[in-house]
């Protein structure tokens, strides 16, 4: 069949006029593209300083915070802005967000326990229950804290002992807090004989709390008769001191204590001694 030389003219034609055309529309879509994503970029940017900041003049608010917050909302506006570019080429965008979401609800079912780190860490940065140098007991877990994070904390036992603790763990647990108050109450408490003069093993206890520094004024110390046994009477010493001198507190007035019971002539009462057993009376 031979070829008409007029119609493979015109087809040619025709073609790079629809080329043209293509050209020209998507030469408009990627220039489009190519600011959008640009100005989303400045935008993220921008949004993420302004929220940084902002959050920043809150008083109290958590540095922590701040970047995972400020992080959020720049992620949100690049894949905005990422739909938006997409959607500059006729890509159905109803489908990308559908798919998005269908991939966080499975990441998120994958994650569920970090996620729930995730929030008992906000509500812990939030809240503030505890502080970075506090010492606290949760649960089982005691010791002090030294880094609050958003999947987990940081603390260091008295024996020095490192524990990363999950933050889910810490929220959903009655919290018990040694510093916050700043001052905390210690009872010493002695077992003198019962022929010794209470009175006297009193006076002594209150003046060795008076005499340190360390012992509030107010509530002033007391001392008083804690229990009655058959040949014991046990004396208690109760003080305030602050948080950060209560265990040396408590170990100095101890020791003082028992030295001043022995100048003074105030006994201690030995324990009864053992019984022998059974090989011991038949030798």
């Amino acid at each position: 069949m031979p070829i008409d030389p007029q119609n493979t003219l015109a087809t040619v034609q025709a073609g790079l006029a629809q080329l043209s055309t293509l050209i020209v529309s998507y030469s408009f879509s990627a220039i489009g593209a190519v600011i959008l994503l640009v100005v989303g970029y400045i935008i993220a940017g921008l949004a993420e300083r302004s929220i940084f900041v902002g959050l920043g003049h809150i008083h109290g608010f958590d540095a922590t915070l701040r970047h995972f917050f400020s992080k959020i909302v720049r992620y949100a506006i690049l894949i905005l802005v990422t739909i938006m570019v997409l959607g500059q080429f006729g890509v159905q965008t109803a489908s990308i967000i559908a798919a998005i979401g269908a991939i966080g609800l499975a990441i998120g079912l994958a994650l569920q326990g970090t996620l729930q780190n995730i929030a008992a860490g906000i509500m812990l940065l939030a809240l503030r229950p505890f502080r970075i140098g506090e010492s606290v007991e949760v649960g089982s877990i005691a010791g002090t804290i030294e880094e609050i994070g958003l999947f987990a904390t940081k603390l260091r036992t008295a024996e020095g002992v490192y524990i990363l603790a999950p933050n889910s763990t810490l929220w959903n647990q009655p919290v018990r807090n040694f510093t916050r108050n700043g001052v905390r109450r210690a009872d010493i408490t002695l077992s003198i004989g019962s022929w010794n003069d209470i009175d006297r093993a009193q006076k002594t206890l209150l003046a060795i709390a008076t005499a340190d520094r360390r012992v509030k004024r107010e509530p002033a110390p007391i001392a008083f008769v804690a229990t009655l046994g058959d040949s014991t009477v046990s004396i208690a010493l109760r003080y305030w001191t602050s948080s950060a001198d209560f265990f040396a507190a408590q170990t100095d007035l101890t020791k003082r204590a028992k030295q001043q019971f022995d100048s003074e002539g105030i006994s201690i009462p030995l324990p009864p001694p053992e019984a022998p057993t059974p090989e011991a009376r038949r030798q």
